[in-house]
């Protein structure tokens, strides 16, 4: 009788990582390394020539087309975040819109029924579910504490193999804001930006796949949505974005959009740490656009599941001191 030689399972040795089992929220769909290698996907399984990209994104969304030699034309955004369509979209083409801080479902309904090639960009939008036939991306390290992941919804997939990433080498940040604080870690977190640059599509890391398994993403859209609507309902009267939020949607964060430059700098001194999206678009656009308006007066306030309504107060108060 012949005896099946098995892999040997590890039995015994130290105690490893323990992270609680859970489930995957985008179980269905491609899970991969980085948003942009998604993007990197769709071009590649589609075979567009040319992208319709918004000024006001991010520029790592340029390096597939890099990659790939795709051509790329730029378009405008309203005052209400909306695409300035002025132009035929070419055969072979597609359209990239991003679903600003998780926000302008209602205009992506719009433009799925409109616009051939849609590509939707929801590295802003975790809980927001793709729509059928739509292909749509992720960025997961938007909204939770990894260092990489993304997924993809595609309906054709690549006829290769993918290795799988290891992320081990870029969580130095993320153990930083535990055991230190979370600013002894931003020398690191640029670091790890800086590793997944001009790296190959890859399946999702093991470690990162576990991390998101393990995460109450109920709890974390309910968090996101109160603190939204704290600060919308404290905040609106100074918002020159005429913004609101549809019941299912969990932003990323409150966009605040003032008049006048200079506050977040300010709220920067007070430990309150806001991002700027993007700044490549200074370089981009011209003094008197509407994104370079966006660049240097939109204040992205937090508002993840890390804090609560006391928070928000404080944010409120601090800004009524400074307008």
């Amino acid at each position: 009788m012949e005896t099946q030689t098995l892999p040997l399972k590890p039995i015994g040795g130290y105690i490893e990582l323990q992270l609680n089992p859970g489930r995957i929220f985008h179980s269905k769909l491609l899970p991969l390394n980085t948003g942009r290698n998604a993007l990197e996907y769709i071009l590649r399984v589609r075979k567009y020539s040319l992208i319709y990209l918004p000024y006001y994104t991010c520029d790592v969304l340029l390096e597939p087309l890099y990659k790939l030699n795709v051509a790329c034309k730029f378009y405008k955004i309203d005052q209400d975040l909306n695409p300035i369509i002025d132009f035929e979209i070419a055969e072979k083409s597609c359209f990239l819109y991003t679903n600003y801080y998780g926000l302008k479902t209602e205009t992506i309904n719009k433009l799925a029924r409109s616009i051939p090639n849609l590509i939707v960009d929801n590295a802003q939008a975790f809980f927001e579910l793709p729509l059928q036939h739509i292909d749509t991306f992720y960025s997961c390290r938007k909204f939770f504490g990894v260092p990489d992941g993304a997924y993809l919804s595609i309906s054709n997939t690549l006829d290769v193999k993918l290795e799988q990433d290891l992320s081990l080498n870029r969580f130095s940040h993320l153990l930083k804001s535990i055991d230190l604080n979370i600013e002894e870690g931003y020398t690191d977190y640029i670091e790890n930006n800086k590793d997944l640059c001009n790296r190959d599509i890859m399946q999702m890391s093991s470690l990162s796949t576990q991390i998101l398994a393990g995460i109450n993403y109920g709890q974390c859209a309910l968090i996101r949505q109160e603190n939204f609507d704290f600060l919308h309902e404290h905040l609106a009267s100074k918002n020159l974005l005429k913004l609101s939020r549809a019941s299912a949607a969990v932003p990323m964060v409150y966009p605040l959009l003032l008049p006048v430059s200079g506050i977040k700098q300010k709220l920067i001194a007070q430990k309150i740490f806001v991002a700027t999206y993007w700044p490549n678009v200074i370089d981009w656009v011209e003094k008197d656009s509407f994104e370079y308006f966006l660049t240097h007066n939109l204040i992205a306030l937090p508002i993840d599941h890390r804090y609560n309504i006391d928070d928000m107060t404080t944010m409120v108060n601090i800004l009524n001191t400074l307008l």
